[in-house]
């Protein structure tokens, strides 16, 4: 290790700047949001089995709720607009925004150059967490996903069950893809209900038993026409490891919500973003 230069307090002393302020980010009309959810009729249910993934649609105007159900259980959820894998969901973006873990009010951005609102947290029952001891916090957008390749690379061996292979057979079915046109659509993702952080003395991206229970859940109100599939993670709870056949698993499940007529007429879908895309040509 280097030695330490004489002005090094001074340099760690330097005040942080916050890369992206939000001041001027349009914000969700909440209220809106509100109003249509009231009285809001279930009208599909998606059941995803544990070590497994499922997809569904939530059309633009309508809410997805994801629920726990049975015992304490994490999720992986990619998004992809209904009708152009393309635009799909930025983890990376939607951390930059609003930080390392979403909650209510929170949007989840799609990728460049759409860069727009795929969805908005309306509801979120771990909302009462907020940051432990530890720094941990729920609902990441920094964590990639659990794959089979870092899987082999780490244990060795081929284990068919982790989120990333997971959510590619979830593709592939429901688009009719192959395996291998599905793959490269998959992406970063919103681990659901999933307990994380950084370790401060190493920065190690580290979970923690998840304090999701059945009953709680995180909703999200659909800006676009919405493909998205959750993969219930091999690791359960992620209280000790997320590539796991002896960890307890549960189903998660997903709920689409329809408003009644007439209760989102001041919302409209967002547009993708104004920028030229000239790149200084």
């Amino acid at each position: 290790m280097c030695n330490a230069p004489s002005d090094a307090e001074a340099r760690r002393a330097i005040k942080p700047v916050i890369c992206y302020p939000t001041d001027t980010l349009p914000e969700p009309d909440m209220a809106v949001y509100e109003a249509a959810r009231i009285g809001a009729e279930v009208v599909d249910t998606v059941i995803v089995p544990p070590r497994e993934a499922a997809s569904f649609t939530a059309p633009a105007g309508q809410f997805f709720r994801i629920t726990s159900v049975e015992g304490p259980q994490v999720g992986d959820l990619n998004l992809w607009h209904a009708n152009d894998l393309s635009e799909r969901f930025f983890s990376g973006k939607t951390r930059a925004l609003h930080g390392t873990h979403v909650t209510t009010d929170d949007r989840l951005w799609s990728n460049l150059p759409h860069m727009r609102p795929m969805a908005t947290v309306t509801h979120d029952t771990l909302g009462w967490y907020g940051i432990d001891q530890y720094g941990g916090s729920v609902h990441d957008v920094i964590g990639t996903r659990c794959d089979p390749y870092t899987h082999n690379l780490l244990s060795g061996g081929q284990y068919h069950h982790c989120c990333h292979s997971n959510l590619t057979r979830a593709l592939s079915d429901h688009s009719g893809l192959s395996l291998a046109e599905a793959e490269p659509h998959v992406h970063d993702v919103l681990n659901v209900f999933m307990c994380t952080g950084f370790t401060r003395d190493t920065g190690q991206y580290f979970m923690k038993a998840s304090p999701v229970r059945p009953g709680d859940y995180i909703e999200f109100f659909a800006e676009i026409d919405l493909l998205g599939a959750l993969s219930a993670c091999p690791g359960g709870d992620c209280s000790s490891e997320h590539s796991s056949d002896s960890a307890a698993c549960y189903p998660l499940q997903i709920d689409i919500l329809r408003p009644a007529a007439g209760t989102l007429d001041r919302w409209h879908a967002p547009a993708v973003n104004g920028y030229d895309r000239s790149h200084g040509r």
